[in-house]
């Protein structure tokens, strides 16, 4: 079979319009991204500027806009900028904010069960413990079923585990569980329960509100949750009194919520990159609070004169002993609460009994290299 040269024209002719065409819908493409611009949200977190836990809500919006390319952009606001640190939750919920960090617990009053995540002893699990249950134990499905209960249109990401909590900051040390009775006492969550259970008048108030309701008198005493924290916050200002190990906030987490909305309007890819953000930015505030809180803690002792003291045993059996009466209770007035404690028992009884059976006691080793009979070494 022979081609005319007419043919062979003509078939060139008709290449090179498909190649220009190409090259045409090549170069518009970019110019259709470059006119959208990049994604903003705007995020408020829970805490005063100044406070760590800020700090960790900027370290997974810059994790996210150095991962997105700059194709999304978080951009992250203290507590009370747009609403109070307790209106977070409404405010995501509704789009007033697109997104923010806190922690479950301060959803307290609009779930009561939403403080399963953080608020108690957490069945002898430490905080990444918790996070295990919750992301293979089904504490995820078990979190979206509650927001869901309350017609919140959010997506959580649960995250960042917290090092066991102080029981708090006193006038002087606490000897007993009596000591407890009748001192006005700041905590939130079902800790409320519990402390109002042990003999406290309780008063749930965000972080940045403590320091200044113990320098006026308004409370007695109060929680909040680390040595960097409640430095930064001015605790050593009002009292020199911290008494350390609690079970009212043993395996607490942060939370990265967004509008659901929102959410699910942002491309797969993006979808992907805020939830694997939130695991990554998880494990660096775990190192960076082992650093920061460390240095805080040897710090408070040598420059704020402040003197700390472990929880008596006999304390802490009565936390566990009236957090179960709490439970109880609420087990039988809200479904969803019995059956997220049913989902977190079943998962702690496995979990824990792997935890004492294998994990090593490391004071043995502590007291070898740093306690009074030590070995001096170079």
């Amino acid at each position: 079979m022979t081609t005319s040269k007419k043919d062979t024209t003509s078939s060139r002719r008709r290449f090179l319009k498909v190649a220009a065409a190409g090259a045409a819908a090549t170069v518009a493409a970019p110019s259709v991204v470059n006119a959208q611009g990049a994604t903003s949200m705007r995020f408020q977190s829970t805490w005063p500027a100044k406070d760590i836990f800020h700090e960790y809500a900027l370290d997974y919006a810059k994790k996210v806009n150095d991962m997105t390319g700059g194709d999304l952009k978080i951009e992250v606001l203290p507590a009370g900028a747009v609403v109070p640190a307790f209106g977070l939750l409404e405010a995501v919920s509704k789009g007033t904010l697109d997104g923010g960090h806190g922690v479950l617990a301060y959803h307290y009053g609009k779930q009561n069960a939403l403080a399963l995540w953080g608020s108690g002893p957490g069945y002898a699990m430490d905080a990444n413990m918790l996070l295990a249950w919750h992301k293979y134990g089904g504490g995820k499905e078990l979190l979206a079923k509650l927001y869901s209960s309350i017609g919140a249109n959010v997506v959580s990401f649960p995250y960042g585990p917290m090092p066991t909590q102080p029981l708090g900051w006193f006038k002087k040390p606490v000897t007993k569980a009596d000591d407890l009775k009748g001192i006005k006492f700041r905590t939130v969550g079902i800790s409320i329960d519990v402390f109002s259970g042990m003999g406290a008048a309780v008063n749930a108030l965000p972080g940045g509100e403590i320091v200044a309701a113990l320098d006026r008198g308004l409370l007695d005493a109060a929680e909040f949750n680390n040595a960097t924290s409640d430095r930064v916050l001015g605790f050593p200002d009002v009292s020199k009194i911290c008494m350390l190990q609690s079970f009212h906030q043993n395996a607490e987490q942060f939370e990265i919520m967004f509008n659901k909305d929102k959410y699910d309007a942002l491309p797969a890819k993006i979808r992907a990159i805020l939830d694997n953000a939130a695991e990554a930015a998880g494990q660096d505030m775990a190192w960076k609070a082992i650093d920061r809180y460390s240095k805080d803690y040897a710090e408070m002792q040598t420059k704020d004169n402040v003197k700390f003291y472990k929880t008596p045993d006999s304390v802490l059996q009565a936390q566990l002993d009236v957090y179960d009466q709490v439970v109880e209770k609420k087990s039988a007035e809200n479904p969803l609460f019995k059956e997220i404690v049913a989902s977190q028992l079943a998962f702690a009884k496995r979990a824990t009994q792997w935890e004492q059976d294998t994990v090593v006691n490391r004071r043995m080793a502590y007291n070898h290299y740093f306690g009074p009979n030590a070995k001096k070494r170079t």
